[in-house]
């Protein structure tokens, strides 16, 4: 159990970016004795685990359309939504003797919920669940003598949101599969036998956790956030981070159009495209070889992948072929 604690105030931020980066200050360069508890609600986005390929947890269609943050995050473990109905909790303290000793750090958590009339437990080592629905999940990381655990809980989640945002776009939905997310997991709002709102589950495990004592407070100052805005802008707002660093990987797109059938095959490494191969039965002017050297080393993206191709003539390699057509089917 943690007995002497520090709490930092978010000042009430919302963007993901920023959220992770007072997390990654807060275990990196704030040299406090006492362990510190951080709480974070954040805009709808999807937070990516350190080691996963992004590309291959979201739907970028979705993502873009419905302008939702994509972020990587320090921890391992697998990419989760956020939204304004999930209530994010953080502990950062010395050592990493605790590390997988994520009891230590849900207990707290836990404690609270009984007192709310919620009975959750700790299983799968890492996620929170009341009777056979999870509410949350949780993950831990480690750096210069230092770790935290930090998790998520569902209070209030766009459950359907949720599912489109973390399906890859090959994945076809269909509408039974949201009553499926629905008897998996669930938002503690509906467990509860009273009204209440985010912010008042927050104020409620402040004072569970601190044991209804008064809360010690650190105020971030403004060398803080000087520290906190480099962070954002170095990591948490670069392509690079939240895409690129994905593990190499192979994508095969294949569609017939009007002037043949295109079929490409597709080696992305560190979030750019590494070797492309186009085959096919169309009939081109040009040799689809200086395509392929053109578009090596794009970032892989639409967006890129676009503006590479702005002053190509597609029709001079696969016949009658838009820019739109062939970046969808690239991407």
């Amino acid at each position: 159990m943690l007995l002497i604690m520090i709490y930092v105030d978010n000042e009430q931020h919302h963007d993901p970016r920023i959220n992770l980066a007072i997390e990654e200050h807060l275990l990196r360069n704030l040299d406090l004795d006492e362990p510190i508890l951080f709480f974070y609600i954040n805009e709808p986005s999807v937070i990516i685990g350190r080691n996963q390929n992004t590309l291959e947890e979201i739907d970028p269609d979705f993502i873009r359309a419905q302008d939702i943050h994509v972020v990587r995050r320090l921890s391992g473990g697998g990419a989760v939504y956020h939204d304004l109905g999930n209530l994010n909790f953080s502990f950062i303290t010395h050592g990493r003797q605790h590390i997988h000793d994520f009891a230590r750090f849900t207990d707290p958590v836990v404690r609270v919920l009984a007192d709310l009339g919620i009975e959750a437990e700790l299983r799968q080592q890492s996620s929170l669940f009341v009777g056979e629905k999870k509410i949350s999940g949780n993950a831990q990381y480690a750096a210069k003598g230092r770790m935290f655990s930090h998790g998520t809980l569902l209070f209030d989640t766009d459950l359907e949101m949720m599912l489109k945002a973390l399906n890859p776009r090959q994945v076809q939905i269909e509408s039974k599969a949201v009553q499926s997310v629905r008897n998996f997991v669930a938002n503690i709002r509906e467990l509860l036998d009273s009204q209440m709102t985010i912010q008042e589950l927050r104020q409620r495990l402040l004072e569970g956790i601190f044991e209804g004592t008064e809360i010690p407070t650190y105020q971030l100052n403004e060398n803080d956030w000087q520290q906190i805005e480099q962070l954002t802008a170095d990591r948490y707002r670069q392509w690079d981070w939240n895409y690129g660093r994905s593990p190499k990987f192979n994508v095969h797109k294949s569609e017939r159009f009007p002037s043949g059938k295109v079929d490409l095959r597709i080696h992305v490494e560190n979030g750019r495209i590494h070797e492309l191969k186009i085959f096919g039965d169309f009939a081109g002017r040009r040799e689809v070889r200086q395509l392929e050297e053109r578009l090596r080393g794009v970032r892989y993206d639409a967006e890129a992948l676009t503006k590479a191709l702005a002053e190509i003539e597609l029709d001079d390699y696969f016949g009658q072929l838009s820019t739109a057509d062939f970046v969808t089917l690239l991407y």
